[in-house]
Protein backbone atom coordinates (compact mmCIF):
# COMPACT_ATOMS: atom_id res chain seq x y z
CA UNK A 1 0.00 0.00 0.00
CA UNK A 2 1.18 3.50 -0.81
CA UNK A 3 2.33 5.18 2.41
CA UNK A 4 1.44 8.61 0.98
CA UNK A 5 -2.24 7.69 0.52
CA UNK A 6 -4.36 9.28 3.23
CA UNK A 7 -7.22 6.81 3.81
CA UNK A 8 -9.26 9.16 6.02
CA UNK A 9 -9.28 12.61 4.35
CA UNK A 10 -8.36 15.25 6.91
CA UNK A 11 -7.91 12.40 9.41
CA UNK A 12 -11.47 12.85 10.69
CA UNK A 13 -14.92 11.39 10.12
CA UNK A 14 -16.65 14.47 11.54
CA UNK A 15 -18.74 16.40 9.01
CA UNK A 16 -21.15 19.31 9.36
CA UNK A 17 -24.07 17.67 7.55
CA UNK A 18 -25.30 14.25 6.42
CA UNK A 19 -24.69 15.36 2.80
CA UNK A 20 -21.03 16.01 3.60
CA UNK A 21 -20.93 12.67 5.39
CA UNK A 22 -22.26 10.88 2.31
CA UNK A 23 -19.66 12.61 0.11
CA UNK A 24 -16.95 11.53 2.56
CA UNK A 25 -18.24 7.94 2.43
CA UNK A 26 -17.97 7.96 -1.37
CA UNK A 27 -14.44 9.40 -1.18
CA UNK A 28 -13.35 6.78 1.36
CA UNK A 29 -14.85 4.00 -0.78
CA UNK A 30 -12.87 5.29 -3.76
CA UNK A 31 -9.71 5.40 -1.64
CA UNK A 32 -10.25 1.74 -0.71
CA UNK A 33 -10.07 0.87 -4.41
CA UNK A 34 -6.97 3.02 -4.87
CA UNK A 35 -5.26 1.39 -1.88
CA UNK A 36 -6.19 -2.09 -3.10
CA UNK A 37 -5.12 -1.46 -6.70
CA UNK A 38 -2.54 1.36 -6.73
CA UNK A 39 -1.87 1.08 -10.48
CA UNK A 40 -3.99 3.80 -12.15
CA UNK A 41 -3.71 2.14 -15.57
CA UNK A 42 -5.12 -1.14 -14.26
CA UNK A 43 -7.95 0.69 -12.41
CA UNK A 44 -8.80 2.52 -15.62
CA UNK A 45 -8.82 -0.71 -17.61
CA UNK A 46 -11.08 -2.44 -15.06
CA UNK A 47 -13.56 0.45 -14.87
CA UNK A 48 -15.55 -0.81 -17.88
CA UNK A 49 -15.85 -4.24 -16.27
CA UNK A 50 -17.53 -3.07 -13.09
CA UNK A 51 -19.44 -0.22 -14.75
CA UNK A 52 -21.55 -2.73 -16.66
CA UNK A 53 -21.85 -5.43 -13.98
CA UNK A 54 -24.96 -4.90 -11.82
CA UNK A 55 -23.63 -7.06 -8.97
CA UNK A 56 -20.39 -5.09 -8.81
CA UNK A 57 -22.35 -1.81 -8.77
CA UNK A 58 -24.50 -3.15 -5.92
CA UNK A 59 -21.31 -4.11 -4.06
CA UNK A 60 -19.96 -0.59 -4.52
CA UNK A 61 -23.23 0.84 -3.19
CA UNK A 62 -23.00 -1.48 -0.20
CA UNK A 63 -19.44 -0.32 0.53
CA UNK A 64 -20.52 3.34 0.45
CA UNK A 65 -23.50 2.56 2.71
CA UNK A 66 -21.26 0.81 5.20
CA UNK A 67 -18.79 3.69 5.25
CA UNK A 68 -21.68 6.16 5.64
CA UNK A 69 -23.05 4.24 8.63
CA UNK A 70 -19.69 4.54 10.39
CA UNK A 71 -19.49 8.26 9.57
CA UNK A 72 -23.07 8.84 10.77
CA UNK A 73 -22.32 7.11 14.06
CA UNK A 74 -19.13 9.18 14.50
CA UNK A 75 -21.28 12.30 14.02
CA UNK A 76 -23.95 11.09 16.44
CA UNK A 77 -26.30 11.00 13.44
CA UNK A 78 -26.10 14.81 13.26
CA UNK A 79 -28.49 15.12 16.20
CA UNK A 80 -27.33 18.03 18.31
CA UNK A 81 -27.86 18.43 21.99
CA UNK A 82 -28.23 21.93 23.47
CA UNK A 83 -25.03 23.91 23.13
CA UNK A 84 -23.58 21.80 20.32
CA UNK A 85 -22.93 23.02 16.83
CA UNK A 86 -23.47 20.86 13.72
CA UNK A 87 -20.47 18.72 12.86
CA UNK A 88 -18.85 19.37 16.23
CA UNK A 89 -20.65 17.15 18.74
CA UNK A 90 -19.19 17.20 22.21
CA UNK A 91 -17.50 13.97 23.17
Amino acid sequence: MNGDLQLIPGNTLITATPEEGRALAIKIARLIIKATQPDAEIRSRLRNTYAEDPMMLIAIGHTVALEFSVIAAANKYWINTPGETPGNPSR
